[in-house]
């Protein structure tokens, strides 16, 4: 195994276990252990290991592999460093399904309290990958009818469908039941805190077919960093792969919009550090940003929960912070 890989496997293994000791309620390490390889001492110690501890590492390891993914993803197949599905509108329609979802159970179907939790888990998933697919959609007709059929030009028309989608956001929230948009608003920026374990247990098997299908199709990926035409020569059926792509990034981008809300940038700065420090080819690059991705999220969480005594920082607020520094950075860079 080459030491980067090492290293790499190493602190994805260490990092949600380190993580699990931080938070507002004291844990010992020898605490969770015990909590983790047999029973915990007490109920309190349990029901903070299991019921809050621990899923949020899980998932929040979930939600970095999946949105780094997805950024590594979209980045070869528009051979685009810049692209990120926060940028590029995934983010943003995910956001809209799931708005229109919460706001339609609680001013519309009028569900009882205690059957919003199962109405939530049917409906904010799917709702939240239709939005995304529709803005897809958008930015593949954009694409080609408004800004030229170059595929450069697909962020421009990213952004542009990024700002349409969160002005309907914005309107839908607004025009809503003033409590249902303020659980909106507070979701939209992205966090952990309600993270449960069956949260992980559906993302789960999500993130591993599509990163399953990902590998699957990376020699073919890698051929379209060569230009549409090269990869053509080479018997790559390019629009089909470049939608088949885009739809996968699409369903991991709703996967964690719809559970934990608009984290932006991830997608963006973790495989720019991967390709420097393990390569360019796409299998190698899905994989260490699959793992470097989870080991970002989960630290960044533990940062959102003790920044503050007493309070929590929404994580997408922490991301976006970071990521607009290193987006500025990269343009540079690139000239």
């Amino acid at each position: 195994m080459k030491s980067p890989w090492m290293w790499l496997v190493i602190f994805a293994l260490i990092t949600p276990l380190f993580s699990l000791l931080f938070g507002a309620a004291n844990l010992s390490a020898t605490d969770v252990a015990v909590c983790l390889f047999s029973d915990c001492h007490d109920e309190i110690s349990k029901v903070i290991f299991w019921d809050i501890r621990f899923p949020r590492v899980a998932v929040g390891f979930l939600v970095g592999a999946a949105l780094s993914l997805a950024g590594a993803t979209l980045q070869n197949v528009t051979r685009n460093g810049l692209a990120d599905p926060y940028l590029f509108g995934v983010v943003s329609g995910a956001g809209l399904g799931a708005a229109i979802a919460t706001v339609f159970i609680n001013n519309v179907l009028r569900v009882p309290t205690d059957a919003k939790g199962e109405a939530f888990a049917i409906a904010l998933p799917l709702a939240a990958f239709l939005g995304a697919l529709l803005a897809v959609s958008l930015v593949l007709i954009l694409a080609r009818t408004t800004f030229g059929r170059k595929v450069e030009h697909m962020l421009l028309a990213g952004v542009a469908v990024s700002f349409m989608l969160s002005a309907l956001s914005h309107f839908i929230l607004y025009v809503g039941d003033p409590f249902a948009a303020n659980q909106v608003v507070f979701w939209l920026m992205g966090s952990l805190a309600r993270a449960e374990v069956w949260y992980a247990w559906v993302m789960l098997p999500i993130v591993a077919i599509c990163m399953s299908l990902l590998l699957l199709f990376g020699p073919q990926i890698d051929a379209l960093l060569l230009g549409d035409e090269n990869a053509l020569t080479l018997g790559v059926n390019v629009k089909y792969l470049r939608v088949l792509c885009l739809t996968i990034c699409a369903g991991l981008t709703a996967c964690v919009v719809a559970y934990c809300g608009g984290i932006g940038f991830v997608g963006l700065m973790i495989p720019h550090i991967v390709r420097n420090w393990i390569g360019v080819t796409s299998r190698a690059l899905l994989l260490g940003s699959a793992l470097f991705g989870g080991i970002f999220m989960v630290l960044v969480d533990v940062f959102a929960r003790v920044a503050i005594d007493g309070q929590e920082i929404p994580i997408g607020i922490i991301t976006s912070a970071i990521g607009s520094v290193f987006f500025l950075l990269a343009m540079k860079q690139r000239g």
